[in-house]
């Protein structure tokens, strides 16, 4: 480096490498700067300069002035490795590894440059240059410990364990008899309980085995020897020493679920799906009381769990919720009449009671019975007001029933009984989102964020929940822009998590913590797969659909527009948006105020945060391609979610409007090979034909093999095969024709194969017929249909089929069943009851504004303040 500089340069130019290494950049700027007034166009000091400016945050001169020393110098290695390292800083990381190997061209056996491109080849997955560069590293320096390891690491992650082995073992050979030092047990320990962990991986458990026990003394971390012990013994049918050794973990960790779980293997007395016979029963009964007497502290093996959470999935079986119902029934009889349970003499403590109407009232709102389910909870409130949960789950029960802003107060209500609990506040906030009050949910979730930026702290934290809930409240009410705010800040979270590995890979072969680092990489592999990312992407790709659908106006024609209204709505119309205006710039100047407020320290100092450009996400949504945009978070689902139903039907709407035939084709085949009897798979695949049916004749060599292959794949649809799609659709609905959601499919297709039959359509959808189920468990018949359904129904026929009488009557209709939704006005809902209040109030003698009929304050919101008008909702 440096080496065409007079000795004074050379020096200032290796000061300037340390400065960089040392973070002590003004330093290093001024030593370039002093080389470059006597040699204005070497290369290496303008590549260092520019690599210096770019950790000063100035990109665009970084860049100039590192092309620019490349180009004085294309022949060093070091302007290459400078050029990759900026990419490197970008996340380029393909175009970094091509610096590299370009600087490895002029200097191949350059130590630093083989150990950066090989952290790039393990994080961007190329296993097989991962270990061509390992071995490289390994050939020019083998007495360093490290590149033994990282050869062997890149075989495991290449699927070759044998050979990680053998290198493991071929390093060991290099080692004294005495080897470790005292200052290396940890690490030589790690490496060994990784060797083991590699056979027993790889089919050698009893050689595993062997090798655990020789070097039992050189291994440290004595719980993770034995972890790794029983796991082989588990593998080798080794029971009886199993359950020995899992007897000793208990007592080293109780809670440990992991070990409860062994020992019940090692015992026979594990089962995957869950299934007992009476014997292996009685037998795990006499095993968890001789370890509950032993362990009388453990939470894990007394089996706490909340017991409507432990049996919810029993609801799924037909028949075991009318079990349930009667048994709980029976005791919350028993209790009332006789103080305990059938049977017992003993006397039960008074919250047995309440807790039985808390789990009828679960019971209920399971059954779809809300009425009683609110009957319950509000019994079990008036037995015990002090208990949170009551008021949490008469939440949940609201929420399910319509009832959103109810929900919301009551949560709020939950919240003000206990300020200090972070898992309340959050049940609230959630609540307050699925009601889209997202400025006073947004208020209260920062109550329990840091001193600072309030808002932007939630997204530091990556509270994801909050951030994707929030995004489809924006949604819901049509605001774009905000709603892909969200979205994309959840996926941005997903690439810094992926990008956050990139220095394990050194730290980790250097902490020898090996096997928590390949679990780390397997992780990562699957990481875009978590259903976080999966909401936010489809999230996401619906918005742009929307974009694609409803174009945004430009200035131009908003102002055609507005000149061609009345005078009238045009001054009503300027009115509104000023306001809008001013509201937003009051909201605007609030979130300031705090975050000046909140980003000033006891010493006075305030901390400067960048300044979100776009904090509505008005840029995000002035795009000219909204396709393009999706297709980005489609490839992503397609490739770690393809098992998902949602994935392929956003592929199918994306790949449609782009006239990308065969992949549109390709969604349709994974949707019949997921769920045929889907609905929406059903829809999908009529439409698809039933485009390809309207479009002219293939005239290009391409559209002709297009053809070709929709003639050839046609007739693999079963459903299609030897029918038209007017018979398939009619063969469709006499498969499903009790469900509400496949008449809704059957009818909107109607409409679409037979625009004349629009009619038909309707009366198809209004003949559906709500057939009453009956649950003996919940005293009585239960809708069949569901609330969000008939929403979807009432949206269909008051957009696609564009009917809006049927869509009246329709929501009339609804309004009987759901009698606490808000959305079908339901007389029951908290809208209603407000409505009713707010008569009440016109009508008063007193003229006391703000109160309802019992006094009780109800806020700007709608929110009601006061419980005892909530416990109204159910008369």
């Amino acid at each position: 480096m440096g080496a065409s500089l007079p000795p004074k340069e050379a020096n200032l130019f290796k000061l300037i490498v340390k400065s960089y290494e040392t973070k002590q950049y003004k330093k290093g700027l001024k030593a370039a700067d002093t080389i470059l007034k006597k040699f204005s166009d070497h290369g290496e000091t303008l590549a260092m300069k520019g690599l210096t400016l770019n950790c000063m945050d100035r990109k665009s001169e970084a860049y100039e002035l590192v092309r620019l020393g490349l180009k004085n110098d294309l022949k060093s290695h070091v302007c290459w490795h400078v050029y990759g390292l900026l990419y490197r800083s970008d996340r380029e990381y393909r175009e970094a590894i091509k610096c590299y190997r370009n600087a490895l061209r002029i200097d191949p056996d350059n130590i630093e440059i083989l150990r950066d491109l090989s952290l790039l080849q393990a994080q961007m997955r190329d296993l097989e240059g991962f270990v061509e560069t390992r071995q490289q590293l390994l050939t020019l320096k083998p007495n360093h410990r490290m590149n033994w390891i990282g050869f062997a690491v890149a075989h495991h992650l290449n699927s070759n364990g044998s050979k990680a082995v053998d290198i493991l073992e071929a390093y060991e050979g290099t080692l004294d008899d005495d080897y470790p030092p005292e200052n290396e047990r940890c690490e030589h320990g790690e490496m060994l309980l990784y060797k083991i962990s590699l056979l027993e991986e790889y089919g050698f458990p009893e050689r595993a085995l062997e090798e655990l026990h020789k070097e039992e003394s050189k291994m440290v971390d004595k719980l993770a020897y034995k972890e790794q012990e029983v796991s082989i013994l588990l593998k080798l049918g080794r029971f009886e020493e199993g359950e020995r050794l899992f007897r000793v973990l208990l007592t080293m960790n109780p809670d440990n679920y992991r070990y409860y779980e062994g020992l019940q293997r090692c015992l026979g007395l594990y089962s995957e799906n869950g299934l007992y016979t009476a014997d292996e029963i009685d037998r795990l009964e006499t095993l968890y009381r001789a370890l509950a007497q032993q362990y009388n502290r453990s939470s894990a093996v007394k089996g706490v769990p909340s017991l409507f959470s432990d049996l919810h999935p029993l609801y799924d079986h037909p028949g075991k919720a009318d079990i349930l119902g009667e048994l709980v029934l029976k005791l919350e009889q028993s209790l009332k009449s006789t103080g305990g349970y059938p049977g017992s003499v003993e006397k039960e403590p008074p919250s047995t009671l309440m807790w039985t109407l808390f789990y009828l009232a679960q019971h209920y709102d399971r059954c779809g019975k809300y009425d009683i389910a609110l009957t319950k909870i509000d019994e079990a409130i008036e037995h015990t007001p002090t208990v949170i949960d009551l008021y949490s789950v008469k939440s949940r029960i609201l929420k399910h029933a319509g009832d959103l802003a109810a929900a919301a107060a009551l949560a709020d209500e939950a919240r003000c009984m206990d300020l200090a609990d972070r898992y309340v506040n959050s049940e609230c906030v959630k609540r307050m989102l699925q009601a889209d009050q997202v400025t006073l949910a947004e208020k209260t979730a920062v109550l329990f964020t840091k001193d600072g930026d309030q808002h932007n702290n939630l997204y530091d934290m990556q509270c994801m929940w909050y951030e994707l809930a929030s995004g489809e409240s924006y949604f819901r009410q049509g605001e774009l822009g905000r709603a892909l705010k969200k979205f994309l800040a959840v996926e941005k979270h997903y690439a810094d998590i992926t990008e956050d590995q990139f220095d394990f890979h050194s730290y980790c072969l250097r902490k020898m913590t090996l096997r928590t680092y390949v679990e780390m990489l397997k992780f990562q592999d699957r990481l875009h797969s978590h259903a976080y990312f999966r909401k936010a992407a489809c999230g996401a790709i619906r918005c742009y659909l929307k974009l694609y659908d409803s174009p945004l106006k430009s200035a131009s024609e908003e102002d055609d527009e507005m000149s061609k209204l009345p005078p009238s709505q045009k001054k009503k119309l300027k009115q509104k948006l000023r306001k809008a205006e001013a509201r937003a710039k009051k909201e605007a100047d609030v979130k300031n105020e705090e975050s000046n407020a909140a980003n000033v320290t006891k010493s006075g100092k305030r901390h400067v945060k960048p300044v979100d450009p776009d904090p509505h996400g008005e840029k995000l949504i002035q795009i000219e391609d909204p396709l393009a945009e999706a297709s980005k978070y489609l490839k992503l689902l397609l490739k770690h979610s393809s098992d998902c139903l949602e994935t392929h039907l956003l592929s199918f709407e994306v790949n449609m409007r782009k006239q990308k035939i065969l992949l549109a084709l390709q969604a349709i085949k994974y949707l019949m090979r997921l769920d045929a009897d889907d609905p929406k798979s059903h829809l999908c695949l009529i439409k698809f034909f039933h485009k390809i049916d309207s479009l002219t004749t293939p005239v290009t060599d391409t559209e002709k093999l297009i053809w070709g292959v929709l003639e050839a794949e046609r007739p693999t649809f079963s459903q299609l095969h030897g029918k038209s799609l007017i018979d398939a659709n009619n063969t469709f609905f006499e498969k499903h024709r009790e469900s509400l959601m496949h008449r809704a499919a059957v009818a909107e297709l109607l409409y679409v194969l037979e625009p004349n039959k629009k009619a038909e359509a309707v009366k198809l959808i209004l003949d559906s017929a709500n057939d009453l189920v009956s649950i003996d468990g919940a005293q009585g018949n239960v809708s069949s249909w569901k609330l969000n359904d008939c929403i979807t129904v009432h949206k269909l026929l008051g957009t696609t089929l564009a009917d809006r009488d049927a869509a009246s009557r329709w929501k009339v209709r609804c309004a009987e069943y759901f009698s606490y939704s808000i959305y079908f006005g339901g007389i029951r809902s908290s809208a209603a009851t407000s409505s009713a209040n707010n008569q009440i109030q016109k009508s008063a003698a007193n003229g006391a504004a703000g109160l309802n009929a019992d006094g009780d304050a109800l806020s700007s919101n709608g929110r009601l303040e006061k419980l005892n008008t909530l416990k109204d909702l159910r008369i």
